[in-house]
């Protein structure tokens, strides 16, 4: 992969939402870094597991987050798709 791309980590209840959000520019870190299109979701059983996940993928280092979207989708792929 040529340009290294800017990560974006989020929870929310509205993935779909969360998504046309992003696209309309109405996330100032999404729309400053023009991050439009998932790469890599999870989908958990209740909030605070989710919320848990999300404060460790926060905590790792750019490089295992790197891995992790690599491992699950090696050509970066937009999963929109699967979401609208």
């Amino acid at each position: 992969m040529g340009r290294r791309p800017a990560l974006y980590i989020d929870v929310t209840s509205d993935l779909g939402r969360r998504l046309e959000e992003h696209r309309r520019g109405l996330s100032q870190h999404t729309s400053r870094y023009n991050i439009t299109k998932p790469t890599y979701i999870e989908a958990h059983e209740t909030a605070p597991n989710a919320i848990e996940r999300e404060k460790q993928l926060k905590r790792w280092r750019r490089e295992k987050k790197i891995a992790l979207i690599d491992a699950a989708n090696p050509e970066w792929q937009d999963l929109s798709g699967e979401i609208l």
